[in-house]
C-alpha cells in the first residue's frame, strides 16, 4: 500500500508531514523592453522553499518560514496565501531583451518544477526622411521607410488616407542590426494622381498599436 502511495506522490507520513505540488505554473509572456513581466506560480500547502529561475541561473528564492529571498532590485516578488495554496508572484523589472527565455519554477524538495517563457521585444525607431513631398502629374517615385532597432523584426505595412496598400506595391528588406536587433527597409513606389497622405507602420506583438510615420505627397498638375 505504501508503494502505491509513493508512486502517486500524494502520501501522508508522521513527521514527514503533507505532500505537496505545483497546481499552477506560470504563463508565456511578451512584454516591450524596459516593462515589468509577471509570473504566477501556485503551490500547494506544506512547500518548503520555491525557487525562480531565468533560463537555468536562480534569481529569487522563497522561504517558507522567512518570505522571499531578493538578490536583485530588478527580480522581486509579491506573495498570496490562501487557506490551501500559495502564490508566488515574480515581478521582473526593467526587462532586457537578454530576460528572453525560459522562466521557471521549482519546488526544490521534489525536483518539481514548472516553466513558460519570456518573450522581450525592442520597440525601436520609424521615419521617413522627408514630412512631405512635391509631385509632378505621371511621375513615379520613390518612399523609404526605414526601421532602425528593433527585435524581433517589425512587420511593415503602409497605408493611403485610411486604407492599406496593396503589398505588390512595396519592397521591404530586412537587416540583422547590432546587439541582436533588427532592421528594415522598405521602399514604395508610386505613381501620385492626387494630394495624399502615406502612412507606414511597423508592428511587434507587445506593441499594442503599430508604431507610424507619415508623409504627405504633394500632386502638382502639369498644366498648372
Amino acid at each position: 500500500v505504501l508503494h502505491t502511495y509513493l508512486q502517486t506522490g500524494f502520501f501522508f507520513l508522521p513527521g514527514l508531514g503533507f505532500c505537496y505540488s505545483i497546481i499552477n505554473g506560470p504563463a508565456n509572456a511578451t512584454v516591450l523592453a524596459g516593462s515589468e513581466a509577471r509570473f504566477n506560480c501556485t503551490v500547494s500547502v506544506g512547500w518548503v522553499i520555491l525557487i525562480w529561475l531565468s533560463n537555468g541561473n536562480p534569481v529569487l528564492t522563497v522561504i517558507n518560514s522567512q518570505g522571499p529571498v531578493e538578490t536583485s532590485d530588478r527580480f522581486t516578488s509579491q506573495n498570496y496565501t490562501s487557506s490551501n495554496s500559495f502564490t508566488s508572484e515574480l515581478i521582473i523589472h526593467n526587462t532586457q531583451l537578454s530576460d528572453s527565455g525560459k522562466i521557471e519554477c521549482s519546488i526544490q524538495q521534489h525536483s518539481e518544477n514548472s516553466f513558460a517563457f519570456l518573450s522581450v521585444q525592442v520597440n525601436g525607431s520609424l521615419f521617413i526622411k522627408n514630412s512631405t513631398l512635391t509631385v509632378k502629374e505621371n511621375k513615379t517615385i520613390e518612399i523609404v521607410c526605414e526601421a532602425l532597432g528593433w527585435a524581433p523584426a517589425p512587420d511593415i505595412t503602409w497605408m493611403t488616407n485610411d486604407s492599406f496598400i496593396d503589398k505588390s506595391r512595396y519592397v521591404t528588406q530586412h537587416s540583422q542590426g547590432s546587439n541582436g536587433l533588427h532592421n528594415a527597409l522598405s521602399i514604395l513606389t508610386l505613381t501620385p494622381t492626387d494630394t495624399e497622405i502615406l502612412t507606414c507602420l511597423a508592428d511587434i506583438g507587445a506593441l499594442p498599436n503599430p508604431q507610424n510615420a507619415t508623409v504627405t505627397v504633394i500632386f502638382v498638375n502639369s498644366t498648372l
